[in-house]
């Protein structure tokens, strides 16, 4: 449809992007930086922002970059199902049979991390996302789960992200155990204007545009509308898209992004 008329390969804001094409911004490098710091440290992390921030993307482009023959890279939303699924799943993603009880799960786990560390010289790296979700008791669960030789090893590197009020939680007094065994935190912010405009040009060229889609004062409703959060700029910049294929206006501008958005809450 509208990808025909701006001369466009492939949706230019589509979910589907291979790590190697994101968009490299000030916040995605420092978080890369980070992140290869905790390879080498091991322990706990933790990542927050607004929903759309990147967050999953930035873990999906961890997730990718590692080498398999070291590293061994388990996800886990804590949307997807109970407490008890998670030791499960956490069981299942190191190649156990789960067991039935909590602490034999507990130890299972726990094992295998220890067989893969020691045995078969791979980290595990267990990811968990959507981590405002969690329960005070599932934290102090972590505290416990993590915790090996007495708290003088870490044969593992495990991941917590969130939303921001996520960090408002692990700050509680009774999360204390947890929140002081975290080795890295780190908040994604939203793009500042001149990274929206990068932003949109990058995903507009991987979509082999060769000329400007967007005039500049488009790119500033963009901004303005999307507040900087990678996924509302996605949003706006379809509907953008669209709508002006419907007008036939040979580039958006602000009028355009503005009606489009007007069709939908950011």
């Amino acid at each position: 449809m509208y990808k025909s008329f701006y001369s466009l390969s492939d949706n230019p804001f589509k979910k589907e992007i291979e790590t190697k094409d994101l968009y490299q911004s000030e916040n995605l490098k420092e978080l890369s930086a980070r992140l290869d710091y905790l390879k080498k440290t091991r322990g706990i992390a933790v990542i927050i922002g607004e929903p759309g921030s990147g967050k999953t993307s930035a873990l999906r482009s961890m997730a990718d970059s590692v080498n398999p023959s070291l590293f061994k890279v388990i996800y886990f939303p804590l949307s997807t199902g109970s407490v008890m699924d998670f030791y499960r799943g956490i069981a299942i993603g190191l190649g156990e049979e789960p067991k039935f009880r909590k602490v034999d799960l507990f130890n299972q786990v726990q094992d295998a991390i220890l067989k893969f560390y020691n045995e078969k010289k791979i980290t595990p790296i267990i990811i968990l996302d959507e981590m405002q979700l969690a329960p005070n008791k599932f934290l102090n669960d972590l505290g416990i789960l993590f915790n090996f030789a007495m708290d003088s090893q870490n044969p593992f590197i495990l991941i917590l992200s969130g939303l921001s009020h996520f960090m408002t939680k692990l700050n509680l007094n009774q999360n204390q155990s947890l929140n002081q065994r975290v080795i890295m935190k780190y908040q994604l912010t939203p793009l500042n204007k001149d990274e929206v405009r990068a932003y949109v040009e990058h995903q507009l060229k991987l979509a082999g545009a060769n000329h400007p889609v967007f005039t500049p004062q488009a790119l500033e409703a963009i901004t303005l509308r999307s507040r900087g959060l990678p996924r509302l700029i996605n949003n706006i910049a379809v509907d953008s898209l669209l709508l002006g294929f419907q007008l036939k206006a040979e580039q958006i501008n602000q009028e355009i992004v503005f009606k489009a958005c007007e069709k939908d809450t950011f």
